[in-house]
């Protein structure tokens, strides 16, 4: 694995940030006003010479001292204490050494190609990253085993309410010894070097705490939908909307900003309606201040969520529906009829275009402007090209694709044997990189990547957190319960919705 991804990482091509520091004098030219002369022509008199203190050392030491400095800092903060301070943002050589300083200078990052990748979101995401999920660690325990309470009391009530006995504890739900130990968050801490300065509290042999505050708080929605939730997902920006889609045929909007322990907005359908679906809901997209759900009954209904959840239109798909990507100007939707169709919701007739890029139900769906990726239970990914109106590449895998998720340049899927795949995509071309087993036993429901961070669940019921590098470097591992559904991250928050009907919700601490 080394050497493939060594050779995948010198194909790639661009210089290594370290090698070019050191090759490359520093530009100090633009660091000074522009009346100044160039360090070559400065004399005793010039305003340069007469620099003192920080400024007056070498470009390549002020990166270093930089270097120390949260990111967050370097960004918002330097920039408004002088101008040549400021221009360490703007150094995309200095944000490369970062960048290796937390992934490891071993490790190949990032994994696709390194021509206009984002070096300073993905800086900043993979410290808070590392931040919060690092030291968060010691309380997670603690706090799983108290929501196992609250869990198992929930369990208890809606019995109760279905008129079924109540079970003792320990007993029926997959209780007792043999699950004791998924019934409590377990811990894997990173590995592999590059968290220098990251300061873990651990619980002392008197089980006194240290006082380091916590970057996370966890809050467990226990929803009234009375089969598994299938899809989550976090909309109204800024995390602060959850809707989930259950087997129970409804979708449910949960309120995470004025309530703590996500009180319930709206569940969607009206009155008039017994349920949202007539069958099951099984994945969720949204754009802008619209919602659609798709489910068994074939149907993608659109939601308005700025005007209390108003049902905005159906669309009879014609099959099932299984995974949805809405665009600015396009809906998506594939189908087990092994389409792909394309929606203009504005129109009276929505249906624009409908593609046969498979010979198996679509799966999975990732989409831009320009391509429409997909993943086939026939063990297949195709790219169309949306501006061309043809299909591009088609690449035949070992297993099929139930996940995925597209930024940038990069495209990263999980399969149904628990790996994860990761491709470059440029100029509509989809390239295979690596392959990557992350521990996952079981097919992976659930992916998102960003350039700074990389989440994970699966049917095995686990969540991991990683950095995304190659291979991924995985900060925490949680199990669950139940299997675990789908996830979904927004501005740092993260949802994750569980077979047993609840939703946990990740976000940073106020």
């Amino acid at each position: 694995m080394n050497e493939s991804v060594a050779s995948t990482y010198d194909e790639q091509g661009g210089p290594d940030p370290v090698e070019q520091l050191s090759k490359q004098p520093p530009d100090l030219e633009g660091l000074q006003p522009a009346d100044h002369q160039s360090s070559a022509g400065v004399g005793p008199s010039s305003p340069l010479a007469e620099t003192s203190g920080l400024l007056s050392l070498p470009w390549e030491l002020i990166i270093q001292i930089a270097s120390h400095l949260p990111a967050q800092c370097v960004t918002s903060v330097l920039p408004k204490v002088c101008q040549a301070l400021g221009s360490v943002s703007k150094d995309i050589t200095a944000w490369q050494l970062r960048a290796h300083k937390l992934t490891g200078t071993q490790t190949p990052f990032p994994v696709g190609p390194r021509e206009d990748f984002d070096w300073p979101t993905a800086c900043l995401e993979m410290e808070q990253l590392i931040n919060s999920w690092t030291s968060h660690t010691h309380l997670l325990a603690k706090h799983t085993q108290e929501d196992e309470e609250g869990r198992y009391q929930g369990r208890q009530q809606q019995r109760a309410v279905q008129g079924e006995e109540p079970v003792p504890e320990g007993q029926g739900d997959g209780g007792g010894a043999e699950v004791e130990g998924a019934r409590v968050v377990a811990l894997e801490a990173a590995c592999g070097g590059g968290d220098e300065g990251v300061e873990v509290a651990v619980e002392s042999e008197n089980g006194d705490m240290q006082p380091t505050p916590p970057a996370l708080e966890c809050i467990t929605i226990q929803t009234d939908h009375i089969a598994q939730i299938d899809s989550v997902l976090l909309v109204g920006g800024e995390g602060t909307v959850c809707a989930t889609g259950s087997r129970d045929w409804n979708v449910k909007l949960w309120d995470l900003h004025t309530n703590s322990s996500g009180a319930l907005l709206h569940s969607l359908g009206g009155p008039r309606n017994f349920s949202t679906h007539q069958g099951w809901v099984w994945c969720l997209a949204s754009q802008g201040s619209l919602l659609a759900s798709g489910g068994f009954d074939s149907t993608v209904r659109l939601w308005d969520l700025q005007s209390g959840g108003a049902e905005r239109g159906l669309i009879r798909a014609g099959a099932t529906v299984l995974c949805l990507s809405y665009q600015s100007d396009v809906l998506l939707a594939g189908t087990f009829d092994k389409r792909i169709s394309m929606y203009d919701t504005r129109a009276a007739e929505p249906l624009v275009k409908s593609l046969r890029l498979h010979g198996s139900a679509v799966m999975c769906l990732a989409a831009d402007d320009k391509y429409i990726i997909s993943g086939s239970k026939d063990c297949s990914v195709a790219v169309f090209d949306r501006r061309a109106g043809k299909g591009l590449k088609k690449i035949q895998l070992k297993s099929y694709l139930l996940s995925m998720s597209y930024s940038g340049s990069e495209v990263w899927a999980g399969d149904n044997n628990g790996l994860l795949h990761s491709y470059s995509m440029q100029e509509g071309t989809l390239k295979p990189l690596l392959q990557f087993d992350v521990g996952h036993k079981a097919l992976i429901t659930g992916i998102h990547r960003s350039p700074g961070a990389l989440y994970t669940c699966s049917s095995d019921s686990t969540l991991k957190v990683h950095v995304p590098c190659a291979p991924p470097r995985t900060l925490c591992t949680m199990y669950h319960e139940a299997g675990v559904n789908g996830l979904s991250v927004d501005a740092g928050v993260l949802a994750v919705a569980t077979r047993d009907m609840f939703v946990e919700v990740w976000r940073p601490r106020k």
